[in-house]
C-alpha cells in the first residue's frame, strides 16, 4: 500500500498527547502534518504550509493562535504563514531567519523559546536544509523535527552533507528514549518498507511495519513515534549496528566503510529506490 497522494482526514478529538500541552495533527496537501500545540484556548502551530486547514481547525476548536514555529524554509512548511498573519495579526513567527520573510523572532542553536507557558529548546539540525531547526520540550518530552528525522527514515539531503545529517540525527537520538517524535510527513509505511531491505532480520522492525500497515488500512495516523522506537527500527539511526553496516558493505562491495560512508550509501540507496 502506498501513502503517496493519500492523507487521511483527522477529526478534532484525535489529539495525540494530552498533558500540560495537547498536540493535534492538521492534515495538509497529500502527506503533510501541521502540528497544533495547545493549552487551554491558546495554540501554536508548527510548519503551516497551508493556512486554510489551520484556520478551519482553530475556528472549529475555538483556539486562539499565539505563535507560529518554523523548522526550515521549504514552501510546504512556510506557505501558509502570510495568510495566517492576515487572519491573526501580531502573532510571532519564530524560526530560522532564512526561512521566510515573516520571521519576527530569528532562532538558532541553543536558543530557548517560551511556548504556551513551557520552554522549548532550539536544536540546529542541518542536513535536509542548512537552516533546519528542531524544537524540543524536555518536561513533556516532545520533539518537533520537521523533515530531519522521519518515522523510519530521515529527510533527503537537499543542501547539507551526509556528515551534517548524521551529526544532526545523532543529536536527536541522544534525547531521552521516551521523547515523542512529531515529524512533518506521513512517510512511515514506505520508510519502513525500505528499512526492511537494509535490515531484513530485525524482528522489531518487521513488527512495527505490520502495525503501521494496519494503522494505515484503518485510516489512522502513524505518529508520533518515540526516540526509543526510532533507535530500534530506523536504519538511519542504526548505521553503526552490524545488520545495517553489513548490508551496506555487501551492497557497496567494500568492508572498510566508516559510519559516515555507510550513512551516505544508505541515503543514496533510499533516494534511488
Amino acid at each position: 500500500m502506498s501513502d503517496k497522494g493519500k492523507l487521511y482526514t483527522l477529526t478534532l478529538n484525535e489529539g495525540l498527547f494530552m498533558g500540560k500541552l495537547s498536540v493535534t495533527p492538521i492534515a495538509a496537501f497529500s502527506d503533510n502534518y501541521i502540528w497544533c500545540i495547545s493549552s487551554g484556548k491558546d495554540a501554536v502551530v508548527v510548519d503551516p504550509g497551508d493556512a486554510a486547514p489551520v484556520i478551519d481547525f482553530l475556528k472549529h476548536a475555538q483556539l486562539k493562535l499565539t505563535a507560529i514555529l518554523i523548522t526550515h524554509h521549504h514552501w510546504d512548511h512556510t506557505g501558509g504563514v502570510e495568510a495566517l498573519l492576515a487572519q491573526y495579526p501580531n502573532v510571532d513567527v519564530c524560526g530560522p531567519e532564512t526561512s521566510c520573510e515573516q520571521i519576527t523572532r530569528p532562532l538558532a542553536d541553543h536558543d530557548t523559546i517560551g511556548v504556551l507557558g513551557e520552554t522549548f529548546r532550539v536544536l540546529a539540525v542541518p542536513g535536509h536544509t542548512l537552516d533546519h531547526l528542531a524544537f524540543y520540550n524536555e518536561e513533556s518530552a516532545l520533539l518537533f523535527c520537521g523533515d530531519t528525522l522521519f518515522a523510519g527514515g530521515c529527510g533527503r539531503l537537499f543542501e547539507g552533507s551526509p556528515a551534517q545529517m548524521l551529526n544532526s540525527l545523532s543529536k536527536l537520538q541522544s534525547l531521552p528514549d521516551a521523547t515523542r517524535v512529531y515529524c512533518a510527513h506521513e512517510y512511515t509505511a514506505s520508510n519502513l518498507q525500505f528499512a526492511l531491505k537494509a535490515e531484513p532480520n530485525n524482528a522489531t522492525l518487521r513488527n512495527r511495519y505490520e502495525q503501521v500497515l494496519a494503522l494505515r488500512e484503518r485510516g489512522e495516523i502513524t505518529l508520533p513515534s518515540t526516540i526509543e522506537e526510532e533507535s530500534a527500527t530506523n536504519p538511519f539511526l542504526r548505521t553503526a549496528q552490524d545488520g545495517v553496516r553489513q548490508a551496506i558493505c555487501l551492497r557497496e562491495g567494500n568492508d572498510n566503510l566508516n559510519q559516515q560512508e555507510v550513512f551516505a550509501a544508505l541515503r543514496s540507496w533510499k533516494d534511488n529506490s
